[in-house]
């Protein structure tokens, strides 16, 4: 929604007879593109910032804080319902100074909140409603609320709230001022982790646990691993995949974790779990066969119809999944979604500099001009079998279970309804040719489809999202050795190493030319984890030096480095100042910051062995000790650092001799070496590959796993080194005897 952009069309139903709006707000001046959707409404937004906290306190008002996101559905039945309303318009105006707030640009706001309507409630989600005092304490709130009373069958509607909140605010002011202090002190608690029974020591013994001074019962057990495995099984759904009941998220059900647990016990009926899962919801309407990409989640237990929003980390997130779910199985299904997932990102979601846009809502237009959830993804029969011929018009029925009567509100959510190789032999096909009449029919609906009023899409970009699928393009490129995804993956890091690190820093958002915000917690923990990623990936240095640097900046900034501190916040120590300051640690649709940055640091160290990355990891995880041991399945993610952790990570160096193929980087990456290193799944490692001596000496300034390496003038093939602990079996040349080193696994006490 770019405000130079002459088919700009204001997003409001006030209009002037010549089509500009009504009404303009404080909001027409921001970039984010959720704020920009409510610029024109008759309510008078402020954005987040000191004039309106001022202004509240000039005229003694409370405050109407609203968050959201701009693929918010009901965010959107809100803003139709009640902020385009000229009578709670109007209400607001004289009563409230109200705020508008971008979750995804302001994480740090949108934190606070939410766990003060949790508290309040006991439930949270979007659009978050919340009233204040001037000095940005909370008394009340809630979500969603309907425009009046009796709608939806509720009660009280937003405006007869606003009018009770008024009243109570001008009759009981002390009352609201000792419940928002209250709330504040309740919010501030939750945001201090429980801290652990033991307290640091001044040891210096040289063991695990000891070196640093942290407590050996502090740092990670195996039994959180098995707590939380155990945990997922009794939850799991045997019949759908995920976990029971509705609706199903899939981050809900920690597919890389369970992966993990099951390379490390080899029980069988974990791999089961991630089989039904990943499959059926390929199969499933949470998945769009006719784009590619993953819907937001499933409102039903089979993965059939979704929320129709598409974000950016759930697509990198699956992609991880799938492609690491791939390197165990080989099952072709799970890399082919990759690919289409990957393949839309890049046709749909990618800017002309490389970066990748944030989100496209649920919403679109439909034929009457009024948006509709899911319109652009569902199909009639009869619009499939105009833009098809009989034959792929038939296909297509049996094979996503068309009906005339469809399956969403009288259209249909395409599913697979059973495999292609049943739908062939009912139509007396081969598989090839039911391939071939697939893929026919996929791309002229395709075509189709995007002649219809495509859903709004977010064209902010966020650092941490945007390092959330570098990651995905590093990596599944690397697996499958394909360089287009390697170089999108370098594309969106150079615009963010080049637009969103300045002076040092990076920042949060970047919109129309302009980048924004002070970067959070995930902003760098993400980014330094893309890092090594591509470095990993590419073996180019230089991607592996901007890791190191962003750390550095990271501890200087965020890291609680207190004597009985560890771990980070999720803002520098220089941020703005609110009521309260979290240190975020919960695995939710995102990982936590702090769970990526123990992975990092673990990392880092295996990489280098210095010292200053073990004690902060293990300062890390005395943090999260209480919770590690009792709620270990709010930590999916911080549970891959602790499996990391818990193994013995292989240090792999493959050294290619002088001028090996002219040191072209593609003829060494499709060595017979390097695909041992792709085809397997080898979640606790770190890989360098070092193209000619010359670098290795370059590289051995900075990365001590370098040392020691044999003189390469002697050598005139590959070299590999596989090392636990710094410990190294002999070098070897030989393909088998280094698939047998790598494939070596240190199994679980199960």
């Amino acid at each position: 929604m770019k405000k130079s952009n002459e088919t700009y069309k204001p997003r409001t139903k006030h209009l002037n007879d010549n089509g500009t709006p009504k009404y303009t707000n404080s909001l027409f001046l921001e970039t984010s593109p959720y704020l920009l959707q409510h610029a024109h409404n008759p309510v008078n937004w402020y954005p987040w910032g000191k004039e309106a906290f001022t202004k509240a306190a000039e005229l003694g008002y409370p405050i109407f804080l609203s968050v959201g996101y701009s693929t918010c559905h009901w965010c959107h039945v809100m803003e139709e319902e009640s902020f385009e309303d000229l009578e709670i318009a109007e209400f607001l105006n004289k009563n409230y100074i109200s705020i508008k707030v971008d979750r995804e640009e302001r994480p740090d706001i949108d934190a606070i909140y939410m766990s003060a309507v949790q508290s309040l409630t006991g439930k949270g989600g979007w659009p978050l409603s919340l009233w204040l005092t001037n000095d940005q304490k909370p008394f009340y709130g809630g979500t969603y609320f309907p425009a009046r009373d009796g709608d939806y069958g509720v009660q009280y509607g937003f405006l007869t709230i606003l009018k009770k909140i008024k009243e109570i605010v001008a009759s009981k002011s002390d009352e609201v001022h000792k419940t928002a202090q209250e709330l504040a002190d309740i919010i501030s608690s939750q945001f201090k982790l429980n801290q652990p029974k033991s307290s640091l020591q001044s040891g210096t013994g040289t063991e695990t646990g000891t070196r640093t001074g942290i407590m050996p019962e502090m740092l990670p057990e195996e039994d959180s691993l098995h707590l939380v495995a155990d945990y997922y099984y009794q939850t799991f759904d045997f019949i759908n995949g995920g976990l029971i009941g509705a609706p199903k998220f899939p981050s809900s059900f920690p597919i890389r974790l369970i992966l993990r647990y099951y390379r490390r016990t080899q029980k069988n009926k974990f791999l089961q779990m991630i089989n039904l899962t990943l499959s059926n919801m390929a199969n499933g309407g949470i998945y769009d066969h006719v784009g590619g990409g993953f819907h937001r989640y499933s409102t039903d237990e089979d993965w059939l119809v979704p929320h129709f929003e598409k974000m950016l980390y759930d697509n990198a997130l699956l992609v991880v999944a799938y492609a690491e779910a791939y390197q165990v199985t080989r099952n072709e299904d799970f890399i082919q979604i990759c690919r289409k997932t990957l393949d839309y990102i890049l046709r749909e979601m990618t800017s002309e500099d490389g970066a990748f846009y944030s989100s496209t809502d649920a919403d679109s237009l439909n034929s009457s001009g009024h948006r509709e959830e899911g319109i652009f993804f569902t199909w009639a029969l009869d619009e499939i079998e105009a833009i098809l011929d009989a034959k792929e018009a038939k296909f297509i029925k049996y094979y996503y279970g068309v009906t005339e009567k469809g399956n969403f509100e009288g259209r249909n959510i395409f599913y697979v309804s059973k495999p292609i190789v049943e739908v062939a032999e009912k139509l007396a096909l081969t598989t090839k040719e039911a391939e071939e009449i697939l893929s026919s029919a996929l791309n002229k609906l395709y075509k189709a489809r995007a002649e219809r009023p495509a859903p709004i899409r977010d064209e902010k970009i966020l650092t941490s999202w945007n390092a959330l699928m570098i990651s995905a393009f590093a990596k599944v490129g690397f697996i499958l050795n394909d360089n287009r995804y390697l170089l999108a993956a370098k594309n969106a890091t150079i615009f963010i190493l080049k637009k969103l690190f300045i002076n040092g820093r990076l920042y949060r958002s970047f919109t129309d030319g302009q980048a924004r915000l002070n970067g959070y917690l995930d902003d760098y923990t993400f980014l330094i984890a893309a890092l090594l990623d591509l470095y990993e990936a590419t073996g180019e240095i230089k991607w592996y030096k901007n890791a190191v640097n962003l750390d550095e900046t990271l501890n200087k900034f965020y890291e609680d480095n207190e004597d009985n501190g560890g771990g980070f916040f999720r803002t520098s120590h220089d941020h703005e100042k609110l009521i309260a300051r979290e240190k975020p640690y919960f695995d939710g649709a995102e990982p936590s910051g702090n769970s990526i940055a123990m992975l990092n640091l673990l990392r880092l160290y295996e990489f280098t062995n210095k010292e200053d990355y073990r004690r902060r990891y293990e300062r890390g995880f005395k943090v999260f000790d209480n919770l590690l041991k009792t709620k270990p399945m709010i930590f999916s993610e911080l549970l891959l650092a602790v499996d990391y952790y818990l193994d013995d990570p292989k240090e792999v160096v493959i050294v290619f001799p002088e001028n090996f193929s002219g040191n072209n980087f593609r003829d060494i990456i499709e060595h017979p070496m390097i695909d041992v290193l792709r085809n397997t799944f080898l979640p606790n490692k770190i890989v360098v590959i070092v193209k000619d001596i010359t670098e290795l000496k370059e590289q051995e300034k900075i990365m001590p796993i370098l040392e020691w390496k044999v003189d390469l003038k002697i050598a005139d093939v590959p070299v590999a080194y596989v090392c636990r602990k710094r410990v190294c079996l002999l070098p070897t040349s030989n393909i088998s005897e280094f698939a047998m080193h790598i494939t070596e696994v240190k199994k679980l006490n199960y």
